[in-house]
């Protein structure tokens, strides 16, 4: 059964997305609701849902701001909002689904329909993963066919919509129809790490780290990639 984290400033708001939420208990369990997104932030940690019902107009830290603060995370997004002006930066997130207020019943069974395509999928890149675990190649799926590389080649991944451009040793570029967070979940190893909402990274490319609230690594072909200040942690432990 998947799990449903409701996050709303709107007390009234929230209650009546369970309630609708009520009709698909046989396959969805609302597991927590919070009204204040900073609350949410460590208990989101806890409750590992497989989505979280993300209200956009808050105050104090609106619903992007709220998923910057969390750096990465595993589960996923379907917005909620009164107001239509968010779309393109929903879709640039790869959100599952993004609601208007107030929320249509067969907009919510589409959106929960689409949730349920986009965990399996997950799960089947996972399952995949540990198939192939001792693979040192990747198939990457394109327009022009299917390019097999070497995963040791790949210097990082880029997000570009919803896209990922791979980005290979001697600057050869392979552009594949997945989000960067689909390729979290197969390059997911002692070599590779997430360092920002747009970018993987090859840790044996690195040359140097520059400090700074997040910091700036330069790879070894001379390029420099930022690093979000939520993400330090985990790429300096892997680092050093």
């Amino acid at each position: 059964m998947l799990k449903a984290v409701i996050l709303d400033d709107e007390v009234k708001g929230s209650k009546l997305l369970s309630q609708k939420l009520g009709f698909f208990e046989e396959e969805l369990q609302v597991v927590g609701i919070f009204n204040q997104p900073t609350k949410a932030l460590n208990a989101l940690i806890e409750l590992k849902p497989d989505v979280l019902f993300l209200d956009i107009e808050m105050p104090g830290m609106n619903g992007f701001q709220f998923l910057e603060r969390l750096g990465s995370f595993d589960f996923e997004v379907i917005f909620t909002t009164a107001y239509d002006s968010y779309t393109l930066e929903a879709l640039r997130l790869s959100a599952v689904d993004y609601l208007l207020k107030p929320i249509d019943e067969e907009e919510l069974r589409t959106a929960i329909t689409r949730l349920r395509k986009r965990v399996a999928e997950k799960s089947n890149y996972k399952s995949l993963k540990k198939e192939k675990v001792n693979s040192n190649r990747l198939a990457l799926a394109t327009a022009e066919g299917v390019y097999i590389v070497d995963r040791a080649n790949i210097m990082r991944v880029e997000a570009m919509s919803n896209y990922s451009v791979f980005i290979l040793a001697g600057n050869k570029k392979i552009v594949v129809s997945k989000t960067l967070k689909e390729f979290e979940n197969i390059l997911d190893d002692e070599f590779f790490t997430r360092i920002s909402r747009s970018v993987i990274i090859n840790l044996t490319y690195v040359v140097k780290y520059r400090k700074g609230d997040g910091g700036t690594l330069e790879l070894s072909d001379g390029s420099e990639v930022e690093v979000s200040a939520y993400r330090k942690d985990v790429l300096l432990q892997k680092l050093f």
